[in-house]
């Protein structure tokens, strides 16, 4: 690792590093990857809930910001808990709520009902994730930054396998996708079980409030600020795109968002490490953010062309990627403070970003056209660059 710089070289097999994991890590790893599946799992499906249960767009993208507002207050306070009663145990209790929640979900009779039990979902969503990545630091043989790239490239084939899961079991019923991740999610607690032997506590105990304490780190504060307006555009592009797909059935859809995921999996693991040894993770950040926004844009042109909206999706995965591995790196060396309070509150913020974008993304639709929606997740990509470029002197660890 060269100053807080994710560089792995060409030699080490980044593929051969990453299967050659002790089976703890790779537990944690597969439980990640259906964790993420449950954020692109309902993509495919949106406009299966809007028709059956008489819901507009707007309502029915509500399903991704209960989900990311849940999760993004609840992971300010995830470090606090995991010191108390171990990564171990925190990691089961959010695996349980998953699988209540998830399973009570496709019981649902209400597109209101279908949001709450989405925000339940969002609780134990937080609990497991924002763990997750330091117990794969934890556990893990090799660097820092190869527990890193594993946990990306588990976020990446979580969020490519999601839609297509949600796509093909979509197409029976949208009720089945709530069923199946239920169902893999009680895999990932049995095999967590099994085996992830128990984490010592830290030493020094998280306090109630460390985590917003911590983004007075000019740098932790940037990073975090930069990832809240990225994630305005990365789920305005996920919660809405799909009801642009016209003629689109479940399985089609959840193909378009497989290719996306695919693309997204592939440059966080392979392309990005290569580009930031290159040109430098700020620059390679700020070139990845700044094709989004262009892609956003087109999108926004497109807005009526089916085939366009799903040939930028695909693409937008690329560049996607390549910023997840970057700012998730980034937030793990930025600042000074421990890794699991930087996880929480660079967490706290984006997930709040990701909140926002579904609902306002189906009302700017409603108050303008569609266009407008991905015009303006294009200027916040945009304005997430400004702020890089603002505050890059507090990136100095990045150098």
């Amino acid at each position: 690792m060269v100053e807080g710089k994710v560089v792995i070289k060409k030699e080490d097999g980044v593929l051969k590093s990453l299967l050659h994991q002790p089976k703890s890590a790779l537990a944690v790893a597969f439980s990640c990857v259906v964790a993420f599946m449950g954020i692109g799992l309902v993509d495919p499906i949106l406009k299966s809930i809007s028709e059956q249960l008489h819901a507009t767009p707007a309502q029915t993208s509500l399903l991704f910001t209960s989900y990311m507002l849940v999760t993004g207050i609840v992971m300010l306070f995830t470090g606090f808990i995991s010191s108390r009663i171990g990564a171990k145990k925190t990691l089961l209790i959010g695996l349980v709520i998953i699988i209540i929640f998830a399973g009570l979900g496709g019981l649902s009779q209400s597109v209101g009902q279908l949001v709450g039990l989405r925000a339940g979902w969002g609780l134990g969503n937080a609990l497991f994730i924002s763990t997750a990545l330091a117990t794969i630091i934890a556990v893990s043989s090799g660097a820092t930054e190869k527990a890193i790239i594993m946990y990306e490239a588990a976020m990446g084939l979580g969020m490519s396998v999601g839609p297509l899961v949600g796509g093909l079991l979509g197409s029976i019923t949208w009720r089945a996708p709530f069923f199946g991740v239920a169902t893999l999610m009680a895999i990932g607690f049995v095999a967590i079980i099994m085996l992830l032997d128990p984490i010592p506590k830290p030493k020094v105990k998280s306090k109630f409030w460390d985590s917003l304490r911590a983004l007075r780190h000019k740098g932790l504060l940037v990073t975090g600020l930069t990832a809240l307006f990225y994630n305005f555009g990365f789920f305005t592009l996920l919660a809405y795109s799909p009801f642009l797909m016209v003629g689109y059935s479940a399985i089609q859809v959840g193909l378009v968002f497989f290719g996306w995921g695919l693309m997204l999996a592939i440059s966080s693991v392979f392309v990005a490490p290569r580009l930031e040894e290159m040109w430098g993770t700020k620059l390679v950040m700020m070139g990845a953010l700044g094709l989004f926004a262009v892609v956003l844009v087109v999108m926004g042109i497109g807005a009526n062309d089916s085939t366009v909206i799903s040939v930028c999706i695909v693409i937008a995965g690329f560049f996607q990627g390549i910023n997840n591995t970057l700012i998730t790196s980034a937030v793990m060396v930025v600042s000074p403070v421990e890794r699991a309070t930087a996880s929480s509150a660079y967490s706290f913020i984006r997930f709040t970003g990701g909140a926002i974008a579904p609902w306002l993304a189906g009302s700017l639709a409603v108050w303008f056209n569609p266009h407008v929606t991905f015009y303006v997740a294009g200027f916040a990509v945009i304005i997430g660059i400004i702020i890089l470029l603002a505050g890059r002197k507090a990136l100095s660890a990045l150098d």
